[in-house]
């Protein structure tokens, strides 16, 4: 599978074939004044849905955030040492 590479000018002219490219699995990337680039990907509802063991994990990631219950890395080193005691 190619990855597809457009300017902005280039997606507001074929719009409609990129979109469909899209929906048929294909990568297609849109450069913005070549500092940006954006992937157009197809969203679907089901997409958006979270499981209640996720929804579970996420609540419960935030209640230990909020009682200050994380570990904070200042530096590369810090975060290394971290990630190795793991």
């Amino acid at each position: 599978m190619a990855i597809i590479q457009i300017t902005s000018r280039e997606f507001r002219e074929k719009q409609a074939s990129m979109f469909a490219l899209a929906d048929n699995g294909e990568l297609v990337v849109i450069r913005r004044k070549g500092k940006v680039s954006y992937m157009l990907t197809p969203v679907y509802e089901n997409d958006f849905v979270l499981s209640p063991e996720l929804e579970a994990r996420i609540e419960e990631g935030r209640k230990q955030y909020k009682e200050g219950n994380v570990t904070t890395c200042s530096t590369k080193e810090e975060l290394n040492n971290f990630l190795e005691s793991l």
